[in-house]
């Protein structure tokens, strides 16, 4: 059954390897967590040689339209293997579709992807066969070279090097958000998609960077997104410093978390003067912008200002829903500066600063700032010493 929005787009990756995936336009909440305001694409590839291998499938919501695509670039031929990236439903959802018109095809996986199938799919009488670190398949002229990528960003995952043609199948990595017909620049949704789906696991992409380094790549063909071709060394060093957890802006990120308005006066006021002391700063309402939105900014400034209403003894939930989804994503290396408010017992700063201390390599301000219900004259030295050690 057709999911309205799916659309096959047209993408151009060598004369052998084709592009079978499809974008859809009409999915708002991604992993039922993360708006994607353009959409997201599901690719899938396949490779036309004496034996012809499939790279992944799609989401069950482009289902059909795929298999159509299956179909069309097959010409009536059988597909000899199913290359498996990845189990998550986004890219494996319609192995069985397609094992079910293709009974022959061999399911081609990690150790990992073969004990966790089952756990998806009653594939009986499918042959699965699992390779190992750097074992290769001949298809004729292309021969698939394998290399685990485990916790990139499940432990099943895995990367395929096509030899003959330089082409990395990079799975989840190097994606994005947005829909390839959206025709949005790479960059534009990476961070966002970086920062929140792959963020948390910085070592282990850069154990795959490490493997990465080793091979002579023309193309990076990923799961969601566009077909890379071009300076391929901007993408990899994006992915370098991402996972590195290096800031990639000089400047001030201020968020608050504000009940009645006075603690988001009180962050605008404080945002405004370092403003004007030259840094760059961003603001956002944490009860009005979506929070993964906020982690990106969190990942991307080099400096923090969190500003948080006390609420029954703890924080303010938007605010509580930030740090929750930092410790998840494995926050670190950062400066961050404390403000609070609370009109009997302000506590938001000690709570903040609990969660804060426990992550690696996060340094926070001595000074704290503490309004007692609205922001006053003698609150002007406090904020004056939080400017001073949050400043360069």
């Amino acid at each position: 059954m057709s999911v309205e929005g799916i659309r096959k787009t047209d993408v151009k990756v060598t004369d052998t390897v084709k592009y079978i995936g499809v974008d859809d336009t009409t999915i708002d909440i991604f992993e039922s967590q993360y708006p994607v305001e353009d959409g997201i694409s599901y690719n899938s590839y396949i490779i036309l040689d004496e034996k012809i291998a499939i790279m992944d499938t799609v989401d069950a919501r482009g289902g059909d339209e795929w298999l159509e695509r299956v179909e069309e670039a097959l010409a009536g031929k059988e597909p000899s293997y199913l290359i498996v990236s990845h189990l998550e439903p986004d890219h494996a959802a319609c192995i069985k579709m397609l094992t079910d018109k293709y009974p022959k095809t061999i399911i081609i996986g990690s150790a990992k992807t073969q004990a966790m199938l089952p756990q998806f799919f009653d594939l009986q009488g499918i042959e699965v066969k699992c390779v190992a670190e750097g074992e290769e398949l001949n298809l004729g002229s292309h021969t698939l070279q394998f290399f685990m990528a485990p916790m990139v960003h499940w432990p099943e995952v895995m990367v395929t090097y096509e030899k003959s043609e330089k082409i990395l199948f990079s799975a989840d990595g190097f994606g994005t958000f947005g829909a390839i017909c959206s025709d949005k620049e790479w960059i534009a949704d990476a961070t966002h998609y970086y920062f929140n789906i792959v963020g948390k696991y910085g070592t282990s992409v850069q154990a795959l960077l490490k493997k990465a380094s080793t091979l002579d790549i023309s193309i990076i063909a990923p799961l969601h997104g566009p077909v890379l071709t071009d300076d391929l060394s901007y993408y990899i060093e994006k992915y370098d410093a991402w996972s590195s957890y290096k800031p990639e802006k000089n400047g001030i990120f201020v968020a608050y978390a504000s009940i009645h308005g006075n603690t988001k006066a009180a962050a605008l006021k404080f945002a405004e003067d370092l403003e004007k002391s030259g840094e760059i700063v961003e603001t956002m309402d944490l009860t009005r912008e979506d929070i993964t939105e906020a982690v990106e900014k969190c990942f991307m400034y080099d400096r923090i200002i969190l500003a948080c209403a006390t609420y029954d003894g703890g924080l303010f939930p938007p605010m509580e829903d930030l740090i929750y989804h930092l410790e998840m994503k494995n926050f670190q290396n950062r400066k961050i500066g404390l403000i609070e408010n609370g009109s009997w017992g302000p506590l938001a700063a000690k709570k903040m600063s609990e969660r804060l201390s426990a992550l690696k390599d996060i340094t926070i301000c001595p000074t704290v700032v503490t309004i007692k219900s609205v922001m006053k004259p003698e609150n002007a030295d406090a904020f004056e010493a939080l400017k001073k050690e949050i400043s360069h």
